[in-house]
């Protein structure tokens, strides 16, 4: 049998179960680490329940992704999870969601092996999202997980630190409201309003233009120009507004 033909049969196998993105849908993709509880707290032993330097491990892995070749409009990130929402042109891979979860994954473990000296890994996902109502819904949704995973966490960690074991602890805050948690942070000297935007709400990663002063050696003057530079937003607005910004993003574009 010739080559061609050969590979031709063959590839018919690997190829079985490809999906793609259709054009019309608005396409997110979500990682997660994996097994990321005992990388920062066992392995190694990140403050809890948050730390800068893992924070800023985070916030580095998405800039990363941001710049892996893909049109990625704006990335979101809170505890170890990140998502990336896709220009709605972007055709990279042609849309096929195992090259788009693989090329992923793969870029975000290496980035963040690196920084950390260890090896890390993440998962990826693709999410179809049928239109831009449902792109809000999709990271208003991230925001208040974050929201209630953040009041959780401290609370969780404010009772171990008093010696509570890890059972006693999450049982006392099984099926506790919202109230209950802020009132038991708030007698132990913690005031969960008070606490830094990006425990709560987790941070916000785009590019914006800049002004950058330069030096025009034929005129020989100074002038300003527009440059583009990745940021990290720790003070994401929430509820209806946040909508807002993360479809402004869609709307710029």
């Amino acid at each position: 049998m010739k080559f061609d033909d050969f590979d031709k049969e063959m590839r018919v196998y690997e190829e079985s179960l490809d999906q793609y993105i259709l054009p019309d849908m608005y396409l997110v993709a979500r990682l997660d680490g994996r097994s990321f509880t005992r990388l920062t707290k066992e392995v190694c032993q990140f403050e809890a329940p948050f730390d800068v330097r893992f924070r800023d491990l985070m916030t580095d892995t998405v800039k990363t992704l941001m710049n892996a070749g893909f049109r990625i409009v704006y990335g979101y990130t809170e505890s170890d999870e990140i998502s990336l929402l896709f220009h709605p042109d972007d055709n990279t891979f042609g849309r096929k969601v195992r090259k788009i979860n693989t090329t992923l994954a793969g870029e975000a473990s290496a980035a963040f092996s690196l920084a950390l000296g260890r090896v890390a890994t993440f998962d990826c996902r693709v999410v179809p999202l049928p239109n831009r109502s449902r792109v809000a819904d999709y990271f208003q949704w991230r925001q208040e997980d974050s929201h209630r995973n953040s009041l959780n966490a401290h609370c969780y960690w404010a009772l171990r630190k008093e010696g509570q074991s890890q059972n006693v602890a999450t049982s006392e805050l099984e099926s506790k409201s919202v109230s209950y948690k802020n009132e038991l942070l708030f007698q132990k000297g913690i005031n969960y309003n008070e606490l830094p935007s990006w425990q709560k709400r987790g941070m916000g990663i785009y590019f914006t233009n800049v002004d950058k002063e330069g030096f025009n050696p034929i005129t020989n003057e100074t002038v300003i120009t527009k440059r583009r530079e990745i940021i990290v937003d720790y003070e994401l607005p929430i509820g209806e507004a946040y909508r807002e910004f993360v479809l402004n993003f869609l709307r710029e574009e």
